[in-house]
């Protein structure tokens, strides 16, 4: 697998040692410039994460966490079967075919809404294969390569994934959300379906316009921030 990868303008690689999201967390608050993209593609799982010196409040630039989100689905529909069908969970899970497959994260240097953070980081990891030797013993999760992808090189996915989000963020500072808006719902997973965020239950009803989750729960409509779902350093 060549793991020397080639990016977009304002974007530059390097490969973890270990973990991606770990790697490119150290190097966020070390100093380094926004567009670093940090990877680790190994033979089972893959991961990769981008860093964002946001310019805007957090609450506003946690819109980079579904912008990244909507880059993958649009990297992996490109390189994969057109069968496959690629979802995405508002907490950051990645569905294909219906099944769990991955996740996205998030962290930022301050979890302070209305502050402009230093940094911001999004993140995805993804099994390649299955995680043990029964995943019938659980159908609601799967791996890439199960799902009819095995010919998608992992390596060609994060320059795609890369490629596809730099679109978007493109889109996102000349346009501003609406087109993104737009993309993310036809894509997105539970939408009208019961579903809990924590230790709240309710009808998922969509999102606001920093994408924050609308739940319906009994008679009124809870307002859950996208910022509830940074994880801390």
């Amino acid at each position: 697998m060549n793991k020397t990868l080639s990016f977009p303008p304002m974007m530059w690689g390097e490969e973890a040692p270990d973990d991606a999201f770990d790697h490119a967390q150290m190097k966020a608050i070390t100093g380094c410039d926004a567009g670093l993209i940090s990877y680790a593609l190994g033979a089972s799982h893959m991961q990769a994460a981008l860093v964002f010196a946001p310019e805007v409040p957090l609450n506003h630039a946690m819109t980079m966490l579904p912008l990244c989100g909507v880059g993958f689905q649009n990297a992996l529909g490109a390189l994969a079967p057109p069968e496959v069908a690629v979802h995405l969970d508002w907490q950051g899970d990645l569905r294909i075919n219906g099944a769990k497959c991955g996740r996205f994260r998030v962290m930022a240097s301050d979890t302070t809404p209305d502050q402009v953070p230093d940094w911001l980081i999004v993140g995805f990891e993804l099994p390649l294969l299955p995680q043990s030797d029964h995943p019938g013993d659980t159908p609601d999760e799967t791996s890439l390569f199960a799902e009819g992808c095995a010919d998608v090189s992992p390596d060609l996915l994060v320059e795609s994934w890369a490629r596809h989000t730099m679109n978007w963020l493109t889109r996102w500072e000349e346009d501003g959300p609406r087109s993104l808006h737009t993309e993310w719902r036809g894509m997105a997973h539970g939408i009208g379906e019961e579903t809990h965020f924590g230790p709240h239950k309710g009808t998922f009803m969509g999102v606001d316009e920093h994408f924050g989750m609308l739940l319906r729960e009994g008679e009124t409509t809870q307002l859950y921030p996208l910022h509830l779902l940074l994880e801390t350093t």
